[in-house]
Protein backbone atom coordinates (compact mmCIF):
# COMPACT_ATOMS: atom_id res chain seq x y z
CA UNK A 1 0.00 0.00 0.00
CA UNK A 2 1.03 3.64 -0.28
CA UNK A 3 2.15 4.75 3.15
CA UNK A 4 -0.59 6.42 5.17
CA UNK A 5 -1.77 7.13 8.71
CA UNK A 6 -4.61 8.79 10.57
CA UNK A 7 -3.44 11.41 13.05
CA UNK A 8 -4.61 14.12 15.42
CA UNK A 9 -3.34 17.70 15.32
CA UNK A 10 -1.85 18.56 18.71
CA UNK A 11 -0.78 22.11 17.90
CA UNK A 12 2.19 24.08 16.58
CA UNK A 13 5.61 24.88 18.02
CA UNK A 14 9.13 25.57 16.79
CA UNK A 15 12.40 23.68 17.00
CA UNK A 16 16.00 24.34 16.01
CA UNK A 17 17.68 22.36 13.25
CA UNK A 18 21.34 21.31 13.15
CA UNK A 19 22.27 24.72 11.69
CA UNK A 20 20.59 26.58 14.53
CA UNK A 21 17.73 27.81 12.34
CA UNK A 22 14.21 28.04 13.75
CA UNK A 23 11.79 25.64 12.06
CA UNK A 24 8.00 26.05 12.59
CA UNK A 25 6.42 22.60 12.98
CA UNK A 26 3.01 21.05 13.55
CA UNK A 27 2.89 18.30 16.17
CA UNK A 28 0.74 15.37 15.01
CA UNK A 29 -0.19 12.33 17.07
CA UNK A 30 0.22 9.80 14.25
CA UNK A 31 -1.43 6.52 15.15
CA UNK A 32 -1.23 3.85 16.25
CA UNK A 33 -3.75 2.77 13.62
CA UNK A 34 -5.21 -0.68 13.14
CA UNK A 35 -6.03 -2.25 9.76
CA UNK A 36 -9.81 -2.72 9.82
CA UNK A 37 -10.26 -3.87 6.22
CA UNK A 38 -8.22 -4.68 3.12
CA UNK A 39 -10.01 -4.06 -0.18
CA UNK A 40 -8.95 -5.68 -3.45
CA UNK A 41 -9.94 -5.43 -7.10
CA UNK A 42 -11.48 -8.90 -6.96
CA UNK A 43 -13.82 -8.17 -4.04
CA UNK A 44 -14.36 -4.39 -4.14
CA UNK A 45 -13.23 -3.22 -7.57
CA UNK A 46 -10.16 -1.35 -6.29
CA UNK A 47 -7.20 -1.77 -3.96
CA UNK A 48 -7.28 0.06 -0.64
CA UNK A 49 -6.58 -0.27 3.05
CA UNK A 50 -9.01 0.94 5.70
CA UNK A 51 -7.38 2.15 8.92
CA UNK A 52 -9.01 2.81 12.28
CA UNK A 53 -7.83 5.37 14.83
CA UNK A 54 -8.95 6.59 18.24
CA UNK A 55 -10.57 4.78 21.14
CA UNK A 56 -14.35 4.65 21.56
CA UNK A 57 -16.63 2.81 23.96
CA UNK A 58 -18.30 -0.24 22.43
CA UNK A 59 -21.77 0.98 23.52
CA UNK A 60 -21.35 4.11 21.39
CA UNK A 61 -20.84 2.11 18.18
CA UNK A 62 -23.95 1.36 16.09
CA UNK A 63 -24.74 -2.22 15.10
CA UNK A 64 -23.48 -2.10 11.48
CA UNK A 65 -20.10 -0.73 12.56
CA UNK A 66 -19.94 -3.11 15.52
CA UNK A 67 -20.41 -6.00 13.07
CA UNK A 68 -17.73 -4.52 10.81
CA UNK A 69 -15.19 -4.44 13.65
CA UNK A 70 -16.25 -7.88 14.90
CA UNK A 71 -15.69 -9.37 11.44
CA UNK A 72 -12.16 -7.93 11.43
CA UNK A 73 -11.67 -9.09 15.05
CA UNK A 74 -10.37 -5.68 16.12
CA UNK A 75 -11.43 -3.24 18.83
CA UNK A 76 -13.88 -0.52 17.79
CA UNK A 77 -12.25 2.69 16.56
CA UNK A 78 -13.67 6.19 16.48
CA UNK A 79 -12.33 7.20 13.06
CA UNK A 80 -11.98 5.24 9.82
CA UNK A 81 -10.12 6.36 6.69
CA UNK A 82 -9.26 4.64 3.41
CA UNK A 83 -5.92 4.78 1.64
CA UNK A 84 -6.01 3.84 -2.04
CA UNK A 85 -3.24 1.83 -3.65
CA UNK A 86 -2.40 0.68 -7.18
CA UNK A 87 -1.12 -2.65 -5.92
CA UNK A 88 -2.53 -5.19 -3.44
CA UNK A 89 -1.81 -4.27 0.16
CA UNK A 90 1.13 -5.79 1.99
CA UNK A 91 -0.63 -5.55 5.36
CA UNK A 92 -3.28 -7.81 6.84
CA UNK A 93 -6.44 -7.13 8.83
CA UNK A 94 -5.53 -6.57 12.48
CA UNK A 95 -2.02 -5.26 11.78
CA UNK A 96 -0.95 -2.14 13.64
CA UNK A 97 0.52 0.82 11.75
CA UNK A 98 2.60 3.39 13.64
CA UNK A 99 4.50 6.60 12.98
CA UNK A 100 7.70 4.72 12.13
CA UNK A 101 6.43 4.11 8.57
CA UNK A 102 7.64 7.67 7.89
CA UNK A 103 11.24 8.84 8.16
CA UNK A 104 12.91 12.19 8.81
CA UNK A 105 13.20 14.22 5.62
CA UNK A 106 10.35 12.41 3.86
CA UNK A 107 7.63 14.41 2.09
CA UNK A 108 3.98 13.88 3.06
CA UNK A 109 0.54 15.19 2.09
CA UNK A 110 -1.73 16.15 4.99
CA UNK A 111 -5.50 16.38 4.57
CA UNK A 112 -7.96 17.83 7.06
CA UNK A 113 -11.05 20.00 7.54
CA UNK A 114 -10.27 23.72 7.76
CA UNK A 115 -11.44 25.90 10.65
CA UNK A 116 -14.98 27.24 10.39
CA UNK A 117 -15.17 31.04 10.23
CA UNK A 118 -18.91 31.49 9.92
CA UNK A 119 -20.51 34.04 7.56
CA UNK A 120 -17.85 36.37 6.16
CA UNK A 121 -17.70 39.25 3.71
CA UNK A 122 -15.83 39.43 0.43
CA UNK A 123 -12.71 41.02 1.94
CA UNK A 124 -12.03 38.19 4.37
CA UNK A 125 -13.53 35.41 2.26
CA UNK A 126 -12.07 36.28 -1.16
CA UNK A 127 -9.33 38.83 -0.42
CA UNK A 128 -11.02 41.68 -2.28
CA UNK A 129 -10.05 45.34 -1.77
CA UNK A 130 -12.09 47.71 0.36
CA UNK A 131 -13.59 50.96 -0.85
CA UNK A 132 -12.41 54.48 0.11
CA UNK A 133 -12.41 55.09 3.86
CA UNK A 134 -13.43 58.77 3.70
CA UNK A 135 -16.49 59.74 5.74
CA UNK A 136 -18.54 60.56 2.66
CA UNK A 137 -17.68 57.37 0.82
CA UNK A 138 -20.56 55.27 2.13
CA UNK A 139 -18.76 52.31 0.56
CA UNK A 140 -16.18 50.45 2.64
CA UNK A 141 -16.53 46.64 2.74
CA UNK A 142 -19.45 45.90 0.43
CA UNK A 143 -19.16 43.44 -2.47
CA UNK A 144 -19.73 45.93 -5.30
CA UNK A 145 -21.92 45.98 -8.39
CA UNK A 146 -24.07 42.93 -9.12
CA UNK A 147 -24.30 43.54 -12.89
CA UNK A 148 -26.20 45.55 -15.46
CA UNK A 149 -29.98 46.10 -15.52
CA UNK A 150 -31.89 43.97 -18.02
CA UNK A 151 -28.79 42.40 -19.58
CA UNK A 152 -27.90 39.98 -18.12
CA UNK A 153 -30.47 40.82 -15.46
CA UNK A 154 -29.15 38.26 -13.01
CA UNK A 155 -26.11 37.37 -10.95
CA UNK A 156 -23.86 34.80 -12.61
CA UNK A 157 -23.29 31.56 -10.75
CA UNK A 158 -19.91 31.52 -9.01
CA UNK A 159 -19.70 35.27 -8.38
CA UNK A 160 -17.57 35.96 -5.33
CA UNK A 161 -19.97 37.15 -2.67
CA UNK A 162 -20.30 36.99 1.13
CA UNK A 163 -21.13 33.59 2.56
CA UNK A 164 -20.09 30.69 4.73
CA UNK A 165 -16.31 30.36 5.05
CA UNK A 166 -14.21 27.42 6.17
CA UNK A 167 -15.12 23.81 7.05
CA UNK A 168 -13.67 22.57 3.75
CA UNK A 169 -11.52 19.55 2.99
CA UNK A 170 -8.00 20.93 2.44
CA UNK A 171 -4.86 19.04 1.41
CA UNK A 172 -1.41 20.53 1.98
CA UNK A 173 1.15 18.79 -0.22
CA UNK A 174 4.88 18.10 0.09
CA UNK A 175 5.35 18.90 3.78
CA UNK A 176 8.67 17.75 5.20
CA UNK A 177 8.79 15.37 8.14
CA UNK A 178 11.23 17.11 10.49
CA UNK A 179 11.24 14.51 13.26
CA UNK A 180 9.69 11.16 14.17
CA UNK A 181 9.26 10.49 17.91
CA UNK A 182 8.52 6.79 18.26
CA UNK A 183 8.30 6.90 22.07
CA UNK A 184 5.29 9.23 21.89
CA UNK A 185 4.14 8.16 18.40
CA UNK A 186 4.41 11.75 17.19
CA UNK A 187 5.34 13.34 13.87
CA UNK A 188 6.76 16.84 13.59
CA UNK A 189 5.85 18.24 10.18
CA UNK A 190 7.30 21.49 8.84
CA UNK A 191 4.69 24.22 8.42
CA UNK A 192 0.98 24.36 9.19
CA UNK A 193 -1.81 21.91 8.43
CA UNK A 194 -5.60 22.39 8.17
CA UNK A 195 -7.93 22.40 11.16
CA UNK A 196 -7.92 23.40 14.84
CA UNK A 197 -6.21 21.57 17.67
CA UNK A 198 -7.65 18.08 17.95
CA UNK A 199 -8.54 17.91 14.26
CA UNK A 200 -8.34 14.48 12.61
CA UNK A 201 -5.82 14.38 9.77
CA UNK A 202 -5.09 11.99 6.94
CA UNK A 203 -1.34 11.70 6.35
CA UNK A 204 0.07 9.93 3.32
CA UNK A 205 3.30 9.81 1.37
CA UNK A 206 3.70 12.44 -1.34
CA UNK A 207 5.01 9.82 -3.77
CA UNK A 208 2.45 9.34 -6.55
CA UNK A 209 1.39 5.80 -5.69
CA UNK A 210 -2.35 6.05 -5.05
CA UNK A 211 -5.35 7.66 -6.66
Amino acid sequence: MSKGLIGKKMGMTQIFDEKGMVVPVTVIEAGPCVVAQVKTVETDGYNAVQLGFGEIKAKKVNKPMAGHFAKANVDAKKHLREFRSEEPAEVKVGDEVKADIFAQGEKVDVQGISKGKGFQGVIKRHGQHRGPMGHGSMYHRRPGSMGSTSTPGRVFKGKKLPGHMGVQKITIQNLEVVKVDMDKNVLLVKGSVPGPKGAILKIKSSVKMSK
